[in-house]
């Protein structure tokens, strides 16, 4: 499994810790995800709605200077679907896009998610994850 250091070290808290401290672990990252940039509040078309999310989620990817920026807009009201963008906002934020792609679409299995949180949010995740991985790409080939 190839995970850039700072979301092997999340995965790494996350998989050692017990239950409980998980769940608390998912309310901190909820209130990691930084706002949007003015330019994407004024136009909010440019993010993408990753549609297999429960809750409406969306996001932007940019590559500045060989670096991927991720931005994501989810509602305060939906703290797992916002953890789960936290942990990817902390994990591969400014990473290289071939870091990026090699990110194993399930590496969230090995966190113990699935523990407390239902399946259909989990297939959230890969599907944000996905969406990432997929504009990534679109941006390298353009």
């Amino acid at each position: 499994m190839t995970l850039p250091p700072r979301l092997a070290r999340t995965v790494e808290v996350f998989r050692s810790a017990p239950r409980q401290f998980r769940t608390e672990a998912l309310v901190d990252y909820s209130k990691r995800v930084p706002p949007l940039p003015p330019d994407l509040v004024e136009h909010p078309d440019r993010l993408e709605q990753v549609h297999e999310c429960q809750t409406p989620f969306f996001l932007a990817t940019r590559i500045e200077d060989g670096r991927v920026r991720l931005f994501f807009d989810a509602p305060a009201e939906s703290p797992t679907i916002r953890a789960f963008a936290g942990i990817l906002f902390e994990g591969l934020d400014g990473e290289p896009p071939d870091v990026i792609l090699e990110v194993p679409d399930d590496f969230f299995y090995q966190m113990g998610l699935e523990e407390i949180v239902s399946p259909l949010r989990l297939r959230g995740m890969a599907a944000i994850l996905a969406r990432i991985k997929r504009r990534v790409r679109a941006e390298l080939a353009a």
